[in-house]
């Protein structure tokens, strides 16, 4: 088996847990800026002791409403300046915190408040609220409901005036790196969702080594400061906030990532996280505007400069020729782009499935570098990282300290490492699945590893595609290159036991609009457009641009494109816009049936 390893570069004592450095930078620097909240238009900063002090007061109202070591709180909001106070006086107060996504439905509530044995939960808006308390009759163990909206930071600051400080550093300090910190339940694209058990260890093992290791570049610069828009409730943005207060970083949320162009601009973070389709939507936007403005060949130009910049600084650095266009596109475009994600950008972290080689090359060249990292819950989210400054675009990077990942006889990526969770809950029979008697976990993904240690994702071993004649298809990097197209919003590949591979395509409703507008179908609904030649032919260029990639073989032979949009409301998608293959399978029989008929 060829396995690579990076050796631990940060040891974490097992005293140590994740509301240490909290505590201790509002003694050692209390007027720092922790974070940046926004109040109405307005970004108000927070100092490190005025942070502290929140998560304090929350934390002793906890122990004053009962809350134990060891108990469970759920947490359900979106991504706002009060889930991290809560999810850090849940630590302190010694029991694990329980994310909940905000789009989750009763049912999925239920379960994952039944399963955790949560004994309390914080939400954020009435709705929220409404969500829980549709349950509360099957729900034994709950005994509180604290939302935000209605002022539970200070009702529990209010209820835990009369628990002292010494009470709190009891709790607080009483828990270890061995102890539970949070248990992440899976967005569960298939099943119910499990839950992962993660330690402080886990957490903070994971945030030491990749802030002082491979992203230290992105850490270590006077005034950092990073916005988070993805859900918390996901581990990849749950553990970015974790290396953020470790490392002093300035933090900032905003809760709408369809829509985060004007807080980028206002805040004007140094770098942010994302995942590929949210760097799709900005350069397909980068795209339509300019031909909007009847631009598209310029813009077209400079796209293609940058890819061609970056590849050239990969391989032994641009030649005079290309510096110079490189450099008369960054005053005409480039910079235009820059300023649109607030000035200050020039690292940003992708995670989630695979950026693609085009559109890494191209923000590289525009002067934002975007690196990839690979991971699962399970792993406490990275596993690997590119880094910055020797970023293999293409790849996710090499494993971070203290990590080994070797490639199995059949092409399984494996993993071993502290940052591996603690297990399933209450699912023995799943933990033994995924870990193996010689301590590997078992990730399902397929993959390769390089000369350097850079590995490549080629797969899921669970979505490999068999063709009725044998052949064997991995869908993701086919979905990937049509889904980059401006008018498409998702791309789903077929082809299980069937007679040649396929797809269903869905069209992006912002993209359409423009296209609607430039091509004088202002009227046209998206039943008419799904069907309209001129959609067709750029969809047909799309699937093209994918057959290039793989043998005659593997390649689509038809598309169907849906006369809706799938999306996580329509139960199509998980909160990181994973595609529920099993569901879009299910809800769309008639239209893949029609594909072989």
């Amino acid at each position: 088996m060829r396995e690579y390893s990076v050796p631990v570069l940060v040891d974490v004592p097992a005293s140590a847990n994740l509301t240490d450095t909290v505590f201790q930078r509002a003694e050692r620097e209390p007027g720092a800026i922790a974070l940046r909240r926004k109040v109405g238009d307005d970004w108000i900063a927070v100092t490190a002791r005025e942070f502290r002090d929140q998560v304090a007061t929350a934390a002793k109202g906890l122990i004053a409403a009962g809350i134990e070591a060891g108990d469970r709180v759920a947490l359900m909001s979106r991504t706002c300046y009060e889930w991290t106070i809560a999810d850090y006086a849940i630590l302190a107060a010694g029991a694990v915190t329980v994310p909940i996504y905000e789009t989750s439905s009763a049912d999925q509530v239920k379960w994952i408040i039944a399963d955790s044995g949560a004994k309390a939960i914080f939400v954020e808006l009435g709705a929220h609220e409404e969500t829980v308390r549709e349950s509360l009759p099957e729900l034994d163990e709950l005994k509180n409901v604290w939302c935000f909206e209605s002022g539970a930071l200070e009702e529990l600051a209010a209820s835990g005036a009369e628990v002292s400080d010494e009470t709190l550093t009891g709790r607080r300090t009483g828990r270890g790196t061995a102890d539970l910190a949070t248990i992440v339940y899976t967005s569960g694209t298939t099943g119910l969702p499990k839950g992962c058990r993660l330690t402080h260890d886990n957490l903070l093992f994971t945030a030491r080594n990749v802030a002082q290791g491979p992203l230290e570049r992105l850490f270590t610069t006077s005034g950092g400061s990073v916005l988070l828009f993805l859900p918390l409730a996901h581990v990849f943005a749950r553990i970015i906030q974790i290396v953020v207060v470790e490392t002093g970083t300035v933090l900032g949320h905003t809760p709408n990532m369809k829509n985060v162009a004007p807080d980028l601009q206002a805040f004007k973070p140094t770098f942010l996280l994302g995942v590929p389709r949210v760097f799709e939507k900005v350069y397909n936007g980068a795209e339509q505007k300019a031909a909007a403005g009847g631009k598209a060949k310029i813009f077209h130009a400079a796209a293609d400069a940058a890819i061609a910049w970056s590849r050239a600084e990969s391989s032994g650095g641009a030649g005079l020729g290309l510096k110079l266009k490189h450099a008369v596109f960054n005053k005409l475009v480039y910079g235009k782009l820059r300023e649109a994600t607030g000035g200050n950008l020039s690292y940003a972290i992708s995670g989630g499935s695979a950026l693609g080689e085009r559109l890494g090359h191209f923000f590289k060249g525009v002067g934002i570098e975007i690196v990839e990292g690979w991971g699962l819950s399970e792993t406490s989210a990275p596993s690997t990282v590119n880094l910055p400054g020797a970023n293999k675009v293409g790849t996710v990077g090499k494993p971070f300290p203290g990590v080994t990942v070797g490639i199995g006889e059949d092409g399984e990526i494996l993993v071993k490492g502290r940052h591996i969770f603690d297990g399933y809950w209450n699912n023995e029979k799943a933990t033994a699945e995924a870990i193996d008697a010689d301590g590997w976990f078992h990730s399902g993904d397929i993959g390769e590893l390089d000369a350097d240690g850079y590995l490549k994702i080629t797969g899921r071993k669970k979505e490999i595609l068999v063709t009725a004649a044998g052949k064997n298809v991995a869908p993701a990097p086919m979905e990937d290159r049509i889904r980059a197209h401006p008018l498409v919003s998702q791309a789903m590949v077929v082809g299980d036991d069937r007679p040649f591979v396929a797809v269903i395509v869905t069209l992006d409703p912002e993209a359409l609009e423009q296209w609607k507008a430039a091509n004088d179908r202002a009227s046209a609904t998206l039943a008419e457009l799904s069907a309209d030649p001129a959609i067709l032919a750029e969809v047909q260029k799309a699937v093209d641009d994918a057959n290039r990639t793989v043998s005659k073989a593997e390649q689509i032979k038809k598309f169907a494109i849906l006369d809706i949009d799938i999306t996580e409301e329509s139960g199509h998608l998980t909160p990181t816009l994973k595609v529920k293959r099993n569901v879009v399978m299910r809800d769309f029989a008639k239209h893949i049936d029609d594909l072989y008929a």
